[in-house]
């Protein structure tokens, strides 16, 4: 049996990060430049059940048995077996491989899990929709990171840009892939700084609780943003976005999320000749986004280069 590989990418919110925890929404959009890869091969000369597993990039290589329970990897494979009905596996190897930066809020975790998943149903003989995908993966992100906002499981499957907020329990999540009316260019700039987003999505979670009402009033704000947002990609008005990207920015800023390293980033992304720019993902370390002229993503890559970013990724959005 040929050896059977998924991949998926990596993703940025655009708007409405810690804000889309409390039932505000978000825009994210894939980043296709960067992708997880799970690679299935048939293992006919162990014994069923034998399951290894080789993720290089964290210096992993163990058996699925040896794995504790509540490992993400392990969990995901576990889940895929039950979501297919599957009591005793056929042998198999499994290698992960990704380009994607991980605590840098491109969502790692999410892409290494869908590309998981997606393999090894297919390998296994019954691949999962997208619903079935998403929902696996979204299971798998409350390991990670404690009360995720679902999005980064959505636009990860869905592979499009997407509209998402997340409802009351017993409701759906409301997930809108929506037209791009004209494409734009997004650089992306690493702070270099690890930024696990449990870590910053509790700590709001605990200010929020202590002090909810000027916490609601930030968050309904970057809902607000995100929605004229949305509506300014939908009609192809791609100037709006820059002063909505800084308006978002200072609302996060103001909620204790960005960090000097951010600001700084953000402050020369702007002076270079970005329309908007802002801390994505959790915040403080991981990335910031800013909206460019495609003629000077170059350009403004460099600068933020030289203002002490590591890494630099352009990508379109488009539909």
């Amino acid at each position: 049996m040929p050896a059977i590989t998924a991949t998926a990418p990596g993703k940025i919110i655009l708007f409405g990060e810690h804000a889309v925890v409390y039932g505000h929404p978000a825009i994210a959009v894939p980043v296709n430049q960067v992708r997880a890869r799970a690679i299935i091969s048939a293992r006919p000369d162990q014994p069923s059940g034998w399951v290894r597993i080789q993720a290089p990039n964290i210096g992993l290589d163990a058996l699925l048995d040896e794995l504790p329970g509540d490992n993400p990897l392990s969990f995901t494979i576990n889940h895929v077996f039950a979501a297919v009905d599957i009591t005793r596996a056929p042998a198999m190897e499994i290698r992960i491989t990704s380009t994607i930066p991980i605590a840098a809020g491109l969502g790692s975790g999410a892409a290494v899990s869908i590309a998981l998943i997606r393999g090894l149903s297919k390998f296994l003989g019954k691949p999962l929709s997208d619903e079935q995908v998403s929902s696996l993966a979204y299971a798998v992100e409350k390991l990670h990171h404690g009360t995720p906002s679902g999005i980064d499981n959505t636009v990860i499957t869905y592979n499009k840009p997407v509209y998402f907020s997340r409802n009351k329990p017993g409701k759906a999540d409301q997930v809108e892939k929506f037209n791009v009316a004209r494409s734009f260019t997004i650089l992306i700039g690493d702070s270099g700084i690890p930024s696990p987003t449990a870590l910053t999505v509790g700590d709001v979670r605990s200010a929020w609780q202590e002090n909810r009402e000027p916490y609601d009033r930030l968050f309904t704000s970057i809902g607000a943003v995100v929605n004229q947002a949305k509506e300014a990609i939908q009609a192809g008005d791609i100037a709006t976005l820059g002063p909505l990207m800084d308006e978002n920015q200072e609302l996060l800023v103001r909620i204790g999320v960005s960090c000097e390293e951010l600001d700084h980033l953000v402050r020369v992304a702007r002076e270079s000749g970005a329309f908007g720019s802002k801390l994505s993902g959790g915040g403080r370390g991981g990335n910031m986004i800013a909206l460019v002229p495609g003629e000077s993503a170059k350009a403004i890559a460099q600068a933020l280069i030289s203002a002490g970013a590591t890494n630099t990724i352009v990508t379109m959005v488009r539909n």
